[in-house]
């Protein structure tokens, strides 16, 4: 008899137990569902007209909604629905932002990059003359040339003198014209040379203007990008190729 109240008494415990389970989780359910209908959705429509609703209101889709507690505190904003064309159109901005930004980082790298090659005028005025020189080299080089074919070219005319009025053996013609060739391909080498000493003194003269702002306190970016240096031209090249040299 004994034993048979005792189980009887905890049958009741069980069940007491699992009512305060359920009742509990009843309580926490029941505030959140409140809260999820306590929401008040309101916006201005295309007429001017202000709507009020417990849900998304669809003839404000195409502009902003603000979503409200009970008390009238604002809990969030919901951004229009875009359109195909408005989504494509966002997209595209987006991309041209991020190119943007990504353009302006290298400008900044680029900036940086600058200053620790040469951290002075003199270490980029060293640069200068080291690349002045390579391409000084090529020019020696051409112009001795030119003085060797000039000394190839003397017997081959001095033996010309021998056919005056007279059409020239055609090996004595072979050997005019290949000296005429080699002649003609050196100028040109030389006019190459003389364009590259333009273009190497505009590029350092560019990158100094930008060094000495950048020395001054300028942020690495904030000059906007590196100038594109014009290419010389050959005849820029004759008439101040070695100015600076």
């Amino acid at each position: 008899m004994e034993r048979e109240r005792l189980i009887v008494w905890r049958q009741r415990i069980v069940c007491v137990l699992y009512g305060c389970v359920a009742v509990g989780a009843a309580a926490v359910a029941i505030p959140a569902l409140a809260q999820a209908k306590s929401s008040i959705y309101t916006c201005v429509d295309a007429t001017g007209q202000r709507l009020t609703s417990d849900r998304p209101i669809a003839q404000c889709t195409d502009r902003e909604q603000r979503v409200l507690n009970r008390d009238g505190s604002l809990q969030r904003i919901i951004p229009p629905t875009l359109t195909a064309d408005e989504r494509a159109v966002r997209e595209l901005e987006a991309r041209r932002r991020a190119a943007e930004q990504a353009a302006q980082r290298e400008v900044e790298r680029a900036d940086r990059n600058l200053m620790q090659r040469y951290p002075d005028e003199a270490a980029h005025g060293n640069a200068r003359e080291a690349a002045l020189d390579r391409a000084g080299q090529s020019l020696k080089a051409s112009n001795r040339r030119l003085a060797e074919l000039a000394v190839e070219r003397k017997p081959l005319e001095d033996e010309a003198e021998f056919y005056k009025g007279k059409a020239l053996p055609a090996k004595l013609r072979q050997q005019f014209d290949a000296n005429d060739a080699a002649v003609q391909a050196q100028r040109a080498l030389i006019a190459n040379a003389q364009a590259e000493q333009v273009r190497i003194n505009n590029f350092y003269d560019t990158e100094l203007a930008r060094l000495r702002k950048l020395w001054a306190g300028a942020a690495p970016g904030s000059l906007g990008p590196m100038p594109a240096v014009a290419e010389a031209s050959a005849d820029q090249a004759v008439v101040s190729g070695t100015s600076k040299k």
